[in-house]
């Protein structure tokens, strides 16, 4: 039989004890290390929230009346030219001081003259046949007057007389003489006043075929001379332009007053002349597509001008012209690079919202684009080109400032905020401030 000491008994009381506390002071002791370390640790650091829309530009845009100009170019042509041609023949014995190339010559005014002597005579023979037939005439009337009064004397009248007996189809050989002989009398005079080439209207030399000593023949090129009391522009007018230009009817010259402005730089000045669309040839280029109408410019050279330092509009310049056009009410203007593709634009309402809206693009002119279109109240047009517009984003304008949102949910990770803070984000600076409310 075995009996345990006093001393064994009670160690195991303290053992057991040991063993309950243990595991409380441990866990005791690791709350209190555990606090210690947090509340020596720093706080967290606050991100700042970044508002991440994209910044743009926007243009303020009314509505006004639009008068387009229609730009052209062209050749500066004489109204009439014409080649002098000889219409008889014979040696050329006076020639004017004024005949070469520029020489100006005045309607009616002398440029040459061929030798007569050939033509006067021709008018002299023919004169006498003329007076020999007029005598003849004079004979036939008294004979037929003589054979009237014999047919008389038979007691009948002159109805029941043959024509033969009144020597009636005599006196109408003798006036057919006469006729045939006066004819050929004013074609010699016509002949013999062109052995004089006089100009057939106010006119410049613009090639000379002739000299003095020279002999002619009919039909023999003298001189090239063009009008210049006008002086015409044939200028092309696209298709797409033609809408907005008044044109007269093809057959009703002058009856538009559409102003065009011609111009050029001489000695390195732009001089200008004022004129107006004088006709519409009325066809479509098959090649090229385009209209064509016809400025015209009076007293090109200044030879009727009071002011003779004027400056001269010289047959065969080069020219440009701006046309005007048609007035268009109510339009909207802006830089061409406004518009997106072909009839796009992109517009920011008040909120600061993308609106994509289809125009109406009436016509583009140089670097500006003229649009029908209609623009609620408080929208603006975007300059600035969107990388991936979608409608209804949001967006900020540069120069302008917004308030972000005291909390953002279901934001990224690296991107959470303190939601007792309140962040001014400035539009126009990648910068941001946290302000503590």
């Amino acid at each position: 039989m075995t009996h345990s000491s006093p001393a064994a008994t009670s160690n195991k009381p303290k053992k057991k004890w040991i063993l309950i506390v243990s595991p409380i002071l441990i866990t005791l002791f690791g709350f209190i290390i555990n606090s210690s370390l947090s509340g020596m640790a720093k706080p967290p650091e606050k991100k700042v929230f970044v508002n991440k829309a994209p910044i743009i530009e926007v243009l303020d845009v009314t509505k006004q009346d639009v008068t387009f100009d229609i730009t052209s170019q062209g050749t500066v042509v004489p109204r009439t030219e014409t080649t002098l041609i000889s219409e008889v023949s014979g040696q050329i014995t006076f020639v004017s001081e004024k005949f070469l190339v520029g020489g100006y010559f005045q309607k009616g005014e002398v440029i040459l003259k061929i030798d007569p002597i050939t033509y006067d005579v021709a008018l002299l023979q023919v004169q006498s046949r003329l007076e020999a037939m007029q005598a003849e005439l004079i004979q036939e009337k008294a004979r037929a007057n003589q054979a009237e009064q014999e047919w008389l004397l038979t007691g009948k009248t002159l109805k029941q007389a043959p024509i033969l007996a009144l020597r009636i189809p005599q006196y109408q050989k003798a006036l057919a003489d006469v006729k045939a002989a006066e004819a050929d009398v004013l074609e010699a005079k016509i002949k013999l006043s062109r052995t004089a080439i006089v100009a057939p209207y106010d006119a410049l030399v613009n090639e000379k075929h002739v000299d003095i000593g020279q002999y002619v023949s009919v039909a023999s090129k003298l001189a090239k001379t063009i009008a210049i009391d006008y002086a015409e522009i044939r200028l092309p007018i696209k298709q797409r332009d033609i809408e907005f230009v008044n044109l007269p009817k093809i057959n009703k010259a002058n009856k538009v007053d559409t102003q065009v402005e011609i111009y050029n730089k001489q000695g390195g000045q732009r001089l200008t002349w004022q004129s107006t669309i004088h006709r519409y040839e009325g066809v479509v280029d098959q090649q090229s597509r385009v209209h064509y109408v016809v400025a015209q410019i009076t007293d090109p050279y200044n030879l009727k001008a009071e002011n003779s330092n004027d400056a001269e509009l010289r047959v065969g310049s080069f020219v440009k012209a701006n046309i005007q056009g048609k007035s268009v009410k109510n339009l909207l203007s802006m830089p061409r690079y406004a518009l997106r593709g072909a009839n796009q634009l992109h517009l920011i309402d008040s909120d600061n919202k993308l609106h994509i809206v289809t125009v109406d693009v009436v016509r583009t002119q140089k670097n500006i684009v003229f649009i029908d279109a209609e623009m609620a109240a408080g929208m603006r047009v975007i300059s600035t080109k969107l990388e991936t517009p979608v409608e209804g984003m949001l967006l900020r304008v540069l120069g302008e400032f917004e308030v972000a949102p005291a909390e953002s949910p279901e934001i990224e990770k690296d991107d959470e905020v303190s939601t007792s803070e309140t962040q001014v984000v400035k539009a126009h600076t990648p910068e941001t401030k946290t302000v503590e409310g």
